[in-house]
């Protein structure tokens, strides 16, 4: 039997005691975004949370999570975090200051701790799923637990 395998975010939601359940998909290479790993699960769009890390032009990260197929306000995103600039971090550099590749990253257990925004709607739902930090896995949990394990707040910023 092959071993199950625990990722970060599986670790720290277990050592805070929070409850969560595993969800897996088979990866498509081509189609790496929330909307199509949410088909590929079968969960509501609204209800399977991307996360998107942009960069202000102070060089400082900022981590956000909105249902997959939501796209963030730069207006709302720049007035939350008090930037003057604020765009998405490029690709080249999500690894470095993450830890994570495109498809796979959480907003648990980034190589460092930035501030993190859950799009406030997720109050509205019982659950939501998030990825586990690797392609092909995601984790369902309360919105408020998701919010205790990242030190986030709830925003409007789509």
């Amino acid at each position: 039997m092959a071993k199950e395998i625990k990722t970060n975010p599986m670790r720290i939601l277990e050592a805070l005691g929070i409850e969560y359940k595993k969800h897996s998909y088979e990866v498509d290479e081509e189609h790496l975004d929330a909307v199509h790993a949410a088909e590929e699960v079968g969960i509501e769009t609204e209800r399977v949370y991307k996360t998107i890390v942009m960069k202000n032009s102070n060089n400082q990260l900022f981590v956000f999570c909105l249902p997959a197929d939501f796209d963030i306000s730069l207006k709302k995103a720049r007035a939350i975090t008090g930037s003057k600039d604020i765009d998405l971090l490029k690709m080249t550099e999500l690894q470095k200051y993450t830890g994570y590749i495109r498809g796979g990253c959480s907003p648990l257990a980034m190589i460092k701790k930035y501030p993190t925004y859950i799009l406030d709607l997720a109050e509205l739902e019982e659950t939501i799923c998030v990825s586990a930090g690797v392609r092909g896995t995601f984790l369902e949990l309360k919105p408020s637990d998701l919010l205790k394990a990242t030190d986030a707040s709830f925003e409007d910023f789509c």
